[in-house]
Order: structure tokens, then sequence, then C-alpha cells
């Protein structure tokens, strides 16, 4: 195909990049699904392999360790081998993963497997936002593809929780893995046909491999010892001195990259003041949000009494009201307001939620304790995660536009770990210190989820003092400069379509 070609014909053309960015968001949507719908099939999961409560954890831990420490890495082997090539890499080895989980039938084969699928999901999922903005370079067509994108990433885990319901009620644990063979070969199959292959700038350009294991190492150690911290506790040894081994790691990875001819991650993208401040500020939403996600569900079975499936259920409207604004006005909104202007209202939102949430009673009815909180929190993430995307991939040039995927892909992983681990915490001590006061279960249990709300509405309040403060204003009517002047696409899609 060339560009002549693309020139005659643009609705051909048009239609193929849409289609082929679809694609793209499916695998997404599978790997983003399977971080939670393991969630809801613990219990039957422990109960046909003989799971040890505390060995259960590693079921999800497991997963989560690989493809947090791999993203980064994985974003910038896009960059320099091809991002195509990683994400169908990713996609297979993720696909024969899942084989491996749904036949296992021993603890030792099914930690193990869902290492492997960690390890896929990051390679398939680090490098599609980048793809994302190769494909789209005119700025609104742009903030609607990221719409789609982020809707589909942030949107993932509600899903999950519904689908995992209804598989292993209806069938049985095994199929939510099963369930990823025809979407991952499918995905596959239409990758290859729908996206066009794009050289990467070479290894030549960037093959640090002590860097690499440096990196890959301090970040797995310092997932690990993130989501160990909740089981020993921060101030333990353990704790303290796996995060200085995971921080010193990290660290000497960034001294190699200032010292050598050809890093593996240049780090003139960190220096833009968007860049970095889209980050900071989407860890601490993500962390903020993890309240309602995880100790909402908690709330909801532990203290109201829902079952897996209505749990699913329960969230639903978040998902629905997360979906309709990510792709139907908040690239409007970006386009006349600036990714800036939109973020904040989005950020505002989260927080309102949590603090309803925080006021949640222990016969709570969910028309009016939870479905309001559910729907501002939706709203708020439909308006931030993809006006965030979009801040995070501006500084992004065609040779590290995959490093700035895997980065802020990164970023929304240990942003939420960290948010997990320490709001659990917090809620555990809190219904702990009330239970041996007197007071019972279910109302020390529902006092330590008010305060987790409360802590993660004042880590989303920290968001926004950050965005209001760092991020800098985009101008809304230079990003639509280019309405009515034809923009040429990158040619990151094929013509099959």
């Amino acid at each position: 195909m060339t560009e002549t070609a693309t020139a005659d014909n643009p609705h051909r053309s048009e239609r193929s990049r849409w289609v082929a960015l679809y694609v793209l968001c499916a695998g997404v949507l599978m790997i983003v699904i399977d971080a939670t719908i393991v969630n809801v099939a613990l219990p039957s999961i422990q109960d046909d392999l003989g799971f040890s409560q505390n060995n259960l954890a590693w079921v999800v831990n497991a997963y989560l360790i690989p493809f947090g420490g791999l993203l980064l890495l994985a974003g910038r082997l896009g960059d320099l081998i091809g991002q195509r090539k990683i994400f169908l890499i990713g996609l297979a080895i993720f696909t024969g993963a899942s084989v491996l989980c749904a036949l296992a039938q021993s603890q030792g084969v099914l930690i193990a497997a869902r290492f492997v699928q960690g390890a896929g999901g990051a390679l398939t999922s680090a490098v599609v936002l980048g793809m994302i903005v190769t494909m789209f370079p005119e700025p609104r067509e742009q903030a609607k593809a990221i719409g789609v994108y982020a809707f589909v990433a942030s949107a993932g885990g509600s899903i999950g929780l519904l689908a995992g319901g209804v598989l292993t009620e209806a069938i049985g644990w095994h199929w939510i893995f099963f369930i990823n063979v025809p979407v991952g070969i499918a995905t596959a199959y239409l990758a290859m046909r729908l996206v066009r292959p794009q050289a990467g700038i070479g290894l030549s350009e960037g093959a640090d491999l002590p860097g690499a294991a440096v990196l890959t190492g301090g970040l797995m150690l310092g997932v690990y010892t993130i989501l160990q911290a909740g089981v020993v506790g921060w101030g333990s040894t353990q704790t303290l001195i796996l995060g200085a081994v995971s921080l010193a790691l990290v660290a000497a990875f960034v001294v190699r990259q200032t010292r050598i001819p050809n890093p593996l991650m240049p780090l003139r993208l960190f220096r833009s003041r968007n860049v970095a401040g889209a980050n900071i500020v989407m860890s601490l939403l993500v962390a903020g949000m993890f309240a309602m996600f995880f100790l909402g569900a908690l709330y909801l079975q532990r203290v109201l009494g829902y079952d897996p499936l209505e749990v699913g259920l329960a969230f639903l409207p978040s998902t629905i009201v997360m979906g309709t604004i990510s792709l139907r006005y908040t690239e409007r909104l970006n386009m006349r307001f600036g990714a800036r202007g939109t973020l904040l209202p989005g950020v505002v939102s989260v927080a309102a939620g949590l603090l309803l949430f925080a006021r949640a009673p222990v016969d709570g009815s969910y028309v009016t304790d939870v479905a309001p909180a559910v729907v501002l929190i939706g709203l708020g993430a439909g308006l931030s995660f993809p006006s965030l995307m979009s801040l995070a991939m501006s500084g992004a040039t065609p040779s590290d536009a995959g490093l700035a995927s895997g980065l802020i892909n990164a970023t929304v992983q240990v942003g939420g770990a960290i948010g997990l681990a320490v709001l659990a915490t917090i809620a555990t001590d809190r219904t702990t210190g009330l239970q041996a006061a007197g007071e019972s279960a279910q109302m020390a249990l529902n006092s330590g989820y008010h305060l987790a709300y409360v802590v993660g509405a004042v880590l989303v309040g920290a968001a926004f003092v950050l965005a209001v403060t760092v991020l800098r204003s985009d101008s809304p009517q230079k990003a639509g400069a280019t309405d009515g002047v034809p923009v040429e696409p990158q040619l990151a899609y094929s013509e099959a379509a």
C-alpha cells in the first residue's frame, strides 16, 4: 500500500483505521479483564485445587508482578523492533498461557501459567496506545481514538467482575481462561490483516541488555514488595529492605541511561512537564479509585450480602456512564476546553463519589447509597482517563511512542497496586481495632471501608492539586487547528478491511 492509494480510497482508509483500532482494543480488553475476572472465581479455584488462604493470593499476584514489571520495557521494545510485532508476540504468549491456566490441575501449574500470562499481557498492552497515536495523528481523531482506548482500559475491570461471576456460576472457573483462546486467536488474525507492520528504529538504538535486566528486576521486585506489604506490614524489615533494593535498581538503571551512547530508554521524554505531570496525576487518581472497585466490592459482599454476579451488576452503571462519556463526549470536550480543562471536573467527580461511599451504612440501599457514588466515579473516570492519556502521550515522537505508552500503562498498574495495598491495610487496621474494642463485625468492617474511602478521596484531591499546579493548559484552539486541513495518517493499518 502507498500513500497515493490512501488518498485514492479515503473512505476505505478511514474505515480500516477505525476497524484496526477496535481490533487493538479487543486485545487490550481481554488483558484488562483477566486482571479482575479471576477475583470472582477465587473461592471455586481454592476449593478445586486446595489452595490455602495465603497461597490463593498468588493466583492474582503471579499475574500482576510480571505485568507491572514488564510494561515499560515492553513499550520500549515496540519502538526498537516494531510495535505490531510486540503486540502479536504478547498475544501468542497470553493465549497459550491461558490454555495452561484452564487445564491446570495443580497449584504450581496454575501459578506458573499465570506468571507467563502476565508477561504476555504486558507485551500486548504496552504498545497499543503508541500505535493509536501513530495511526491517528490528527488531534480531533486522536482524542476520539484515545477515548475508545481509555474506556476499554478503565472499564475492563468492572466488566471482568461481571464476566467472572457469569462464567464461574454457569460453567466453571476453567472457562474464565478458556474464553481467552478464541478471542486471542481472532484478535491476532485480524491484527495481522488490519494493522500494518512498521519497522522499529532498530535494536542498535537501544540494545542495552544489562539495563533491561536491571529495570525489569527492579520493577518486578517493587510490585512484589507492594503486594506483600499488605500481608507483612509496611514497616516490616522485609518491606523496607526489598523496597530499598527495588528503588536502588531503578535508580541504577536511570544513571546508566545517562552514561551510555544508545540508552534503552531515552530520558528526554520525562523532561516534558505534561508527560511527567500526567503520569503522577494518573497514579494518584488510580490509587484512590481502587477504594471503590476493591473495597466497594467487599462492602457489597460482606456487609450487604451480595453474591458475585450481583456485585458485577452493581458496578455496571459505572461502566455504562464511563463508556458513554469516553466514547461520545470526552473528545468534543477536549477539543473545546483542552485536556487539562476536561480533566479537572472529572477528578472532582471521582472524589465526590468516594466521599459518598464513605457515608454508606451497614443496612445501605443500592439505589440511595451505592448507585450515586458508582455513577459519579464512572463519570469522573470517563472525563479523566482519556484526558490524562492524551497529556501523557503529548510529548511522544514516533521513535518513543511505545515508551510513552508503556510508561502510562505502568503508572496505572503500579499506582493501582500501591493504592490497593495501602487502602486495604488502612481498612484492615481500622476494622481490627474496632473489633478489639467490642464493635460488631459488620460495623467494624464498614468503618474500615469508610476510612479507606476517605483516604482514597484525599489521594484524588492531591491529584487535583497537582493537575492545577503542574499540568500546563493546552490550547484547544491550537489542538483543533487542523480541523478541515487534511492530515495524512501514518500507515500503521492495512487496507484489508
